[in-house]
């Protein structure tokens, strides 16, 4: 989508533009990305998936804004057995996934898709019950006007859940045995200059469109019992650092970086056993204001 941040290469669930190779090649690497991140959080996701069934036990219609790869259209329709979910992005690419996973969960019946850019258009749905928009809503160009679209969109008692990553994981320990010590912290420092990932706290611009916070909470984890799966999401996501900071990160942190990154190389992610995937989300979720 186009936006007034930068973002950055990784974790971003929509597409923009002609479906050439560049970009399918793109695609590929941000959906492997969205899948290894979906097994290694599979816990705290459901953490999150339950937390949001105690505001809301029988959601009959469903809408999964910005579903990527469809980790959150999965959760949800598992969660609430008894609705369907309609999985709403601008990626042909990313729903074709989406549909290919879902029919190998035998969900095909519960689940449909369209192809909107929620900053041109919205879908023609209403009384929804319950709206989900995990790390969706910052890539929206206007999302004072999505949320107002979203208030018109809820039934009566539906339910808006917001969900966003706090920080990018961390995956490495601040010694690594080589090089200056704080490596990852100064990769997320230049990360944050370039305003990967800003987003605001959402409380404000919900209740600007007329909706009322029920509750907004953050949920934390850390992940290191499977060391192998961490460092592929952890090679994934430095090889994303590596080449969009090449502007911004010491020659020094850069070499280090590649020598984290190879494969063979005796300071490989693969050869440690000290990785561990840290970090946090915070959900804001909301109902229409009753005056």
């Amino acid at each position: 989508m186009t936006t007034n941040h930068q973002h950055s290469p990784g974790h971003h669930q929509h597409a923009h533009g002609s479906h050439n190779d560049h970009q399918h090649s793109d695609e590929e690497g941000m959906a492997q990305m969205l899948d290894l991140d979906a097994l290694l959080l599979k816990e705290h996701l459901r953490q999150i998936f339950e937390w949001t069934a105690g505001h809301h036990q029988n959601p009959r219609n469903i809408m999964d804004l910005g579903a990527g790869t469809g980790t959150g259209t999965l959760g949800l329709a598992r969660t609430f057995p008894e609705a369907s979910v309609l999985a709403v992005d601008q990626s042909e690419f990313m729903l074709g996934r989406l549909v290919a996973t879902v029919d190998e969960h035998g969900l095909s019946s519960r689940v449909t898709t369209a192809q909107v850019d929620l900053d041109q258009s919205w879908p023609e749905v209403a009384d929804i019950d319950l709206i989900w928009a995990a790390s969706s809503m910052h890539h929206m160009g206007n999302p004072a006007r999505v949320f107002e679209h979203i208030a018109t969109t809820l039934s009566a008692d539906g339910m808006l859940v917001v969900v966003e990553m706090d920080k990018f994981p961390r995956y490495l320990p601040r010694e690594l045995g080589f090089g200056v010590p704080g490596l990852e912290e100064r990769c997320h420092e230049a990360a944050d200059s370039a305003s990967w990932n800003a987003h605001p706290d959402w409380a404000g611009p919900i209740h600007n469109a007329g909706m009322a916070m029920i509750e907004q909470r953050t949920f934390d984890y850390a992940i290191d019992d499977d060391q192998k799966l961490v460092a592929r999401a952890a090679h994934r996501w430095l090889s994303r650092m590596h080449a969009a900071l090449q502007d911004s990160l010491s020659v020094a942190d850069l070499q280090d970086l590649e020598m984290l990154l190879d494969d063979d190389g005796p300071q490989s992610v693969f050869k440690r056993n000290d990785l561990a995937m840290r970090g946090s989300r915070t959900v804001w979720a909301a109902r229409i204001s009753q005056g």
